[in-house]
Formats: structure tokens, C-alpha cells, sequence
């Protein structure tokens, strides 16, 4: 059997490749830096409330106060603490990314596989995906927010929507490879139901390609949040996310270059770890690239 037969989720010899794939995860260095950029990142947001301050607490005598002992990353226009909005936007920012790439990793695979594996239903399927795909995903995430109403769970929908038919094509490919490999052509022949096939053969092995684009749609979707708030359809003040920050201090960028320098900086942070972890993930999953960094 050859090392595609043999996938994450395959019966054989699973249990001793996945440890196997984590140990080369964990020795790979651009996967370690990621690791570490994102887990520092997740750690800044879950520690927030240590700051004591409210993020949308204002106190106007203290406004433009340029980065200092009082305020670590400076004060914005209405005096409100930018470190403890910088802190409190990355809970927002990184939670939409996570879900987004959840949900658009979930809902690719189940009609990736479904694709793969029912040919009635694989053109029409695809027919529909080349046609999401046909927009820009920032321009289609637009007007759906635009239609749906500004607000954070419109964002999810949307960048869900445009992210979704990438993972469907990745997943579909994965698994018309799959579908025709010896043991699933046995489990076939032995009785095992299209059901039973789909979820326990095809699926399992499909899902690797799809976790390094998982890790990239987390980055990319990080960037198109900040990108539509900055527009104004998505997460509204007085709620902080990277994005909005940023589109509050455009109007004094040159007085307070603060308020849009620093969750500028948790934005690049963060697209860095992602893709670092996606090359990581990508080096060691793809079975076409020999060895990691």
C-alpha cells in the first residue's frame, strides 16, 4: 500500500502515524514559530480583563496621550485606553477567524465528500461552487454583510460563504483520489454502506490538504474582518476589533499614529503565525513535499 493509502484517518497503522505527524509538527520550525506567535496572541485575549479597564471607558481629558507608563500603547480620541482595546479586539478579531475557518473547514468537507462520492450530484454541486468562487471572496463577503446588516455574526456568515468553495475543491479532490484506493475498494466490496464509506474511509483521508487551507482561511479571514470594518459593515463600535480600531483612527492618523500602529501590528502578528503554521502543516501533511525546514 502506498503512503497515500495510508492517511490520517486510515485503519491502518492510524493510531502510530498520528503520532508519527505530530512529532514532525512539533520539530518543524516554522510550525513552532507560528505555534508560539498565535498561542502568545490567544493568550493576550483571554488575559484581558487582567487589565481592569473597560475598553469603551472614556475619559476625554485624557485624549491623544501618546504611548506611556499610563498608557502603555497611547490613548485615542475619546481617552479610552487603546492597549485594553488592542487586547480586547484580538478576542473579537481571532474568534471570528476561528469560527470562519470552522465553519467553512465543516461545511467543505461534508459537500466535498458528498460530491466525491455521489456523481449525480458532483456537477451540479460544483457548477454552484465555480460560481461563488467566480467573485473575489472580500467583494462577496461585502455584500452579503452589506444585506445581512453590520454586525459581528453577519461577518461569520459571510466570509463563511466565500471561503467555503475552496475547501469544497480541495476536499473533492482529496477524496475522488480516496474513493478508488484498495481498502476502500474492500470495505466497498464487503458491504459497507456509502454512509460508512464516506465517514469512515474517504473523509478522514481527505481532511490534510484541508487543515493547511483551514489554517490559511483563519489568517485570511482575520484580514477581511479588519478590512470590512474599516469599511463599516462589520463588528460596530463600541464593540473592539482590530479592524475597527484601526477605522476610528484613521481620521487622526497623524496626531495619534498609535491608535492605528498597534492593532495594525496584532493584525500582522497574527496573519504571520497562520501562515507559518500552514507552512508547517502543509510541509508535513502534503505527501508531495519531502521533509519540513
Amino acid at each position: 500500500m502506498t503512503d497515500i493509502g495510508i492517511g490520517i484517518g486510515s485503519p491502518v497503522l492510524a493510531p502510530r502515524r498520528r503520532f508519527m505527524l505530530l512529532r514532525r509538527l512539533l520539530a518543524h520550525r516554522s510550525f513552532q514559530i507560528g505555534a508560539v506567535l498565535l498561542i502568545l496572541l490567544t493568550a493576550a485575549a483571554i488575559l484581558a480583563p487582567l487589565t481592569g479597564i473597560d475598553p469603551s471607558s472614556m475619559k476625554v481629558r485624557f485624549r491623544y496621550k501618546p504611548p506611556s507608563a499610563m498608557f502603555p500603547f497611547g490613548s485615542d480620541n475619546f481617552g479610552r485606553d487603546v492597549l485594553t482595546r488592542v487586547l480586547y479586539g484580538a478576542r473579537v478579531s481571532l474568534w471570528i477567524g476561528f469560527v470562519v475557518a470552522a465553519l467553512s473547514g465543516i461545511t467543505g468537507a461534508v459537500i466535498g465528500v458528498i460530491a466525491a462520492q455521489f456523481r449525480s450530484l458532483d456537477a451540479p454541486i460544483m457548477r454552484f461552487m465555480d460560481a461563488l468562487m467566480s467573485f473575489p471572496a472580500i467583494l462577496l463577503a461585502l455584500g452579503i454583510t452589506a444585506a445581512l446588516g453590520p454586525r459581528m455574526e453577519s461577518v461569520i456568515i459571510a466570509l463563511t460563504v466565500a471561503y467555503v468553495p475552496a475547501g469544497v475543491r480541495i476536499v473533492r479532490a482529496s477524496a475522488l483520489v480516496v474513493r478508488e484506493l484498495d481498502y476502500v475498494q474492500a470495505a466497498r466490496i464487503a458491504g459497507a454502506g456509502d454512509m460508512r464509506i464516506m465517514l469512515r474511509h474517504i473523509l478522514p483521508n481527505s481532511v490534510g490538504p484541508l487543515l493547511v487551507h483551514m489554517s490559511f482561511v483563519f489568517a485570511y479571514s482575520i484580514l477581511a474582518e479588519a478590512a470590512l470594518s474599516f469599511l463599516g459593515v462589520g463588528v460596530q463600535p463600541p464593540t473592539p476589533s482590530w479592524g475597527n480600531i484601526i477605522a476610528e483612527g484613521r481620521d487622526y492618523a497623524t496626531e495619534a499614529w498609535w491608535v492605528m500602529l498597534f492593532p495594525g501590528i496584532g493584525i500582522s502578528l497574527a496573519a504571520l503565525g497562520l501562515n507559518l503554521l500552514g507552512d508547517g502543516l502543509r510541509d508535513v501533511l502534503d505527501p508531495r513535499l519531502k521533509g519540513g525546514h
